[in-house]
């Protein structure tokens, strides 16, 4: 039986820049950091609140064959790729305190039928969505 998600995966160009980021920039935790045969690298980070659920930031390569990683490197050059939704308590005082730090932001906080919402870029290009969640229902989108 499946108990829950434990593992996610966030493309990167560089894993030590990238978990910098997540650690420094967004009060992650570095978790894992080894190499595996053939220079593989396997960097995790979580958040300290969600241990058990482990992000994976992987370089465009083995197992995606030439063809998938270089579509994937490309898509992250470009800032076309997405990442993760973060939960936030206050989404505008994120936003400042988050700006101050210079992280880059493609949405300022935005009121939703869902929440308020504001939409950023990791230092890869990724995009993240920081959501403060409110109660809603089907309603509230029409």
């Amino acid at each position: 039986m499946i108990t829950n998600i434990s593992l996610v995966t966030v493309y990167c160009l560089d894993q030590d820049k990238a978990r910098d980021f997540y650690v420094e920039h967004l009060g992650f935790e570095s978790r894992t950091d080894i190499t595996m045969g053939e220079g593989f690298r396997w960097v995790t980070i979580s958040h300290p609140d969600q241990p058990e659920l482990e992000v994976t930031l992987m370089i465009p390569g083995p197992p995606l064959d030439a063809d998938a990683a270089d579509f994937i490197r490309r898509q992250l050059e470009k800032g076309q790729m997405g990442g993760l939704g973060l939960q936030v308590d206050d989404c505008r005082k994120t936003y400042q305190e988050l700006s101050a730090k210079g992280v880059t932001f493609l949405q300022e906080p935005s009121d939703r039928p869902y929440g308020v919402e504001a939409v950023m870029r990791d230092n890869t290009g990724n995009w993240l969505v920081l959501v403060e969640p409110k109660e809603f229902t089907p309603e509230d989108f029409a």
